[in-house]
């Protein structure tokens, strides 16, 4: 019966541990997403721990999980960061989308039926119903715009019918999540509507040349307002 009792509390303790880490996570996650912490920021973990009243495990987990998916950097001295605009990552996941996403768009737009059409339709309808920026909610663009801007784009490449390639299109995406917002800050007046509207047109249009083009083009875009070059800066693709 000891033993038996002695489980149960290891296993209660262990599941409050988790739960407290996943708060902090989402705590973080949300604070650096909406640029509560700038590019190069150190994260320290007593600090947090001590805004967060938890202990200094419970958001060392917390920052772990944050580094395996791209927003925050772990130091040579076992400190943590906020990813800097400059972080050559930002370009390598930007080549690896240029370069296999427009593929999975011209086999989602030769294989998409219907009812592909009919998803792609629905997405980018509630895209351009989605306010963008709510006021008094930061610079960022909104959660509820994120999820439906992520909802657009893997409509469009769903006709492919391939999980293995959505599997990649999920991950590089969420990889990629913070250097959009960080584009999207730094270059307000891209008209990113338009942009979405030619992907929607051209891919239902079975027009795969343009939309891959399109889709290129869009991509570019957002890694480039990191470097500080345009989008008719012939060294883009740098």
């Amino acid at each position: 019966m000891m033993a038996r009792m002695t489980q149960t509390t290891h296993t209660s303790a262990s599941s409050g541990k988790r739960m407290l880490s996943e708060q902090v996570y989402a705590h973080l996650r949300d604070a650096i997403m909406r640029g509560d912490h700038a590019p190069g920021d150190a994260l320290k973990p007593q600090d947090l721990a001590k805004e967060q009243g938890v202990s200094l495990a419970v958001v060392r987990e917390a920052l772990v999980r944050l580094v395996g998916e791209g927003l925050a950097d772990r130091l040579h001295n076992r400190g943590f960061a906020v990813p800097a605009y400059s972080d050559r990552r930002w370009q390598e996941i930007a080549e690896a989308r240029r370069t296999i996403e427009p593929v999975v768009l011209r086999m989602s737009i030769e294989r998409g039926d219907v009812d592909w059409e009919s998803r792609v339709r629905a997405a980018h309808h509630r895209l351009t119903r989605t306010q963008a920026y709510v006021p008094g909610k930061g610079e960022h663009y909104s959660a509820a715009w994120a999820e439906a801007h992520r909802v657009f784009h893997r409509a469009l490449l769903e006709g492919c019918g391939n999980p293995v390639l959505l599997d990649t299109f999920d991950r590089m995406w969420t990889a990629s999540e913070l250097a959009r917002r960080w584009s999207a800050q730094r270059n307000p007046g891209r008209d990113g509507v338009r942009e979405h509207r030619r992907l929607e047109e051209a891919a239902l249009a079975r027009d795969a040349d343009t939309a891959a083009e399109v889709l290129v083009q869009h991509l570019t875009q957002t890694a480039a307002v990191l470097t500080g070059r345009t989008h008719d800066d012939p060294a883009k693709e740098a």
